[in-house]
């Protein structure tokens, strides 16, 4: 594998829970910094949605290595902003032998 070609900066992001004052909790996002990647579409699939069909598609983000507990180490359940396109993190793992590249699964979600 030759190396990645690095060209989009994304943000990386990390859920936070919030007390929503009635013994409940919503979901807050915290950008942790920026990352430069390589992203690449992966398998696509159709599923049921609650309005009904829904396109889900899987991506690859190959980003430089970084290892386990360094904070540009992305985590399973963070997630990537481009814009206004998010991609949540669902496995990472190191590309190569030498943990030089990380490669990120990830599926785009909708801007709810």
């Amino acid at each position: 594998m030759g190396a990645p070609r690095l060209n989009l900066r994304l943000a990386l992001e990390h859920p936070d829970r919030e007390g929503d004052g009635i013994g409940g909790y919503r979901v807050t996002w915290r950008r942790l910094g920026f990352l430069w990647a390589e992203v690449r579409a992966g398998s696509g699939r159709e599923t049921q949605g609650e309005v009904g069909a829904q396109s889900v598609v899987t991506w690859r983000i190959t980003l430089r290595g970084a290892p386990d507990g360094d904070p540009r180490r992305p985590r399973p359940g963070q997630r990537f902003r481009l814009e206004r396109r998010l991609f949540l993190i669902e496995a990472v793992a190191e590309s190569d032998a030498s943990g030089r590249w990380l490669t990120c699964f990830a599926r785009e979600e909708d801007l709810a």
